[in-house]
């Protein structure tokens, strides 16, 4: 990312500029591809289930941060539903605006709504049992996730995790020069995460998002090392028929969407 971090300036103002322009709906926060919405939250529901409880070594339903959050997508139907209380962080006060009524009567179990750019934004020390990434890491230069991740860790509770959920590409980072953001390979963000001081022990493919839709992994991230990590689809890790791809914005970073010309033969 030596040409990002060169022009960081011109890369967050770009993004903030980008999403100014966007609607504040749910077909804004996801570039015209609303209806993968109840897909994605049904995935990310039955994934985060899996780490929930009362018991020792389970984490708590008790508070969860919302990153990139927007008009509160993941917050209406996938945080609120199972924490008791859920803050909002995204960069953009319209979208903040407009989540205080797409919320309805279950936006007064928000604590906070925050308007600020993650490279900035410093959560409170041990407040949160689970904090949410989605869809907005590729707004981050390599340092700033990594200072960022390394913050979330001190904002955890005992027991606390991080989940990323984003784009993963197949080789090295493809930028997005639309909503001027990156999207990172596998191997990239392990080596990030790893530089925060942080583990993942658990990884997931979302599954059943269109075909031509770029696919997404959930990580499981904690501050230390509860298990191995979970193999995932071989998709990622092969580099036979692989698609070339033209970026869609979506939700703080890019859907990937598969052309026609295959780089490699079928």
């Amino acid at each position: 990312m030596g040409d990002i971090a060169q022009n960081e300036a011109s890369f967050y103002s770009n993004a903030e500029g980008y999403w100014k322009e966007v609607p504040p709906t749910v077909d804004g926060m996801l570039g015209g591809y609303g209806t993968i919405s109840t897909i994605d939250l049904n995935g990310s529901k039955a994934f985060l289930h899996k780490f929930l409880g009362e018991g020792e070594g389970a984490t708590s339903p008790g508070c969860a941060l919302d990153c990139g959050a927007g008009i509160g997508r993941i917050t209406k139907r996938l945080l609120l539903p199972l924490f008791k209380t859920v803050d909002l962080v995204d960069v953009t006060q319209e979208f903040l605006d407009k989540a205080k009524s797409y919320l309805g009567e279950d936006g007064k179990r928000v604590g906070h709504y925050f308007c600020c750019g993650l490279q900035d934004f410093v959560p409170e020390n041990g407040r949160y049992d689970v904090i949410w990434i989605q869809w907005v890491i590729g707004h981050l230069t390599d340092e700033h996730l990594v200072e960022f991740l390394r913050r979330c860790q001190k904002a955890l509770r005992p027991n606390g995790l991080i989940v990323i959920k984003d784009n993963v590409s197949y080789e090295g980072v493809v930028p997005d020069e639309v909503d001027s953001s990156v999207c990172r390979d596998l191997p990239i963000v392990h080596s990030l995460v790893a530089r925060a001081g942080l583990h993942i022990v658990h990884e997931e493919q979302q599954k059943n998002f269109p075909k031509e839709i770029f696919q997404s992994l959930s990580h499981v991230i904690t501050t230390t090392s509860r298990s191995a990590v979970v193999p995932i689809s071989p998709w990622l890790r092969t580099s036979a028929r692989r698609p070339q791809w033209t970026c869609v914005p979506a939700a703080g970073t890019h859907l990937l969407k598969r052309r026609t010309r295959w780089l490699a033969s079928l």
